[in-house]
């Protein structure tokens, strides 16, 4: 077998080949260098053009026909109830029974009143012949002063006895009264509470009753809507199902606290004149004017901060780069922002993709639209 020797490369042979390997290095710095003066290219944004205008809209919201004042009905003692004569939607009249308790307790009290009553006035009439008799005795010498006194003191006493008997048996007939449960008031019960066999306490309410005096619709209100309503403003109410049939109101309360789930404030809007389609319960639509103002609306999404107050990104048309712009903001609509102060119309603003920019980032429109 042969074998082959390596000889090793001289200075000569590798002479040649550094050419080659200068050339490759410079190849690749360059390949390099060019991929790092490449520029990101534009960010594709959404936009609109700022225009002026008077913005004035209406604000509809929905609610319920609800009394204006609602009365709570409840026995003034307790008791097991024994018989219920009305119901949820029934229509009531004052002094109409509308429930009776058990009122045999009460009875018995009556009885006992009553005999308490005619053994005081039996004792009374008794201390009165003594005391006539004792002072008869006294004018002619026969008695002495000490018994008269006694007589005397005997027969306050039981006239006492008697005032305080009589008393007790009106608080007896009252007690008796107290079962049966009577509407004071003209309306129609929208709530009930108890049911006959069900033991109630005094004070439980067991009937609402919803007063004929006059009528509210109710709305679930957000705190802007409040902040810019004008202080007479007309509501017009609907029916939601039907709104040909209609009304006018104005606000009567405001609830001073937002509800704590919605957020929303609680308004009551007294309706002048509702038809007769108008029913409580019945689901409205509420429409309310706003008060005209100049102001320029851009969409909700176009708001960001800076410097934790509101502003814009604008784009600089000439280089088509953005730039932070505060702003003032007059009110919040639904979807929209209606800007009051740091636009003077013209301006180009972003409206998508303002989370991702930053100042004098080169950007596309995509579409820019008025």
């Amino acid at each position: 077998m042969s074998s082959t020797k390596l000889e090793p490369v001289s200075g000569r042979a590798r002479a040649p080949m550094l050419p080659v390997l200068l050339a490759l290095a410079l190849a690749m710095a360059g390949c390099k260098s060019e991929k790092a003066a490449e520029a990101p290219p534009p960010r594709p944004v959404r936009t609109v053009i700022a225009e002026k205008s008077e913005l004035g809209q209406s604000v509809v919201l929905t609610g319920q026909i609800l009394a204006e004042k609602e009365v709570a009905l409840a026995f003034r003692i307790g008791g097991r109830i024994i018989e219920r004569k009305a119901d949820v939607g029934n229509r009531v009249t004052p002094n109409q029974v509308l429930a009776k308790l058990d009122p045999q307790n009460e009875l018995n009290g009556l009885r006992s009143a009553r005999a308490a009553l005619s053994a005081a006035e039996g004792r009374l009439a008794q201390d009165s012949n003594n005391f006539e008799r004792q002072q008869t005795l006294l004018n002619r010498g026969f008695t002495t002063r000490v018994l008269f006194d006694q007589a005397e003191q005997a027969l306050r006493t039981s006239r006492a006895q008697v005032d305080d008997a009589k008393a007790q048996l009106h608080i007896a007939e009252d007690r008796v009264s107290y079962t049966e449960l009577r509407s004071d008031v003209a309306g129609t019960i929208t709530a009930r509470r108890a049911e006959s066999g069900e033991v109630v306490q005094a004070g439980q309410m067991v009937f609402q009753v919803a007063r004929d005096s006059g009528w509210d619709a109710v709305f679930a209100v957000p705190a802007q809507v409040i902040r810019s309503a004008p202080s007479d403003a007309v509501i017009v109410v609907s029916l939601t199902d039907d709104p040909t049939v209609t009304a006018r109101g104005h606000v009567r309360q405001v609830d001073p606290q937002a509800d704590p789930i919605t957020r929303t404030f609680k308004v009551r809007v007294s309706v002048n004149d509702p038809p007769a389609a108008m029913r409580l319960g019945a689901v409205v639509t509420g429409r309310m004017d706003m008060e005209s103002a100049i102001g320029i609306a851009v969409p909700a999404t176009a708001l960001t901060a800076l410097n934790g107050a509101p502003a814009l990104w604008l784009v600089d048309p000439a280089n088509m780069t953005v730039k932070l712009h505060p702003v003032e903001v007059l009110r919040f609509d639904p979807g929209t922002v209606v800007i009051s102060g740091g636009l003077e119309g013209g301006e180009i603003v972003v409206t998508a993709g303002v989370q991702a920019l930053h100042p004098d980032q080169k950007v596309r429109l995509i579409e820019a639209r008025s």
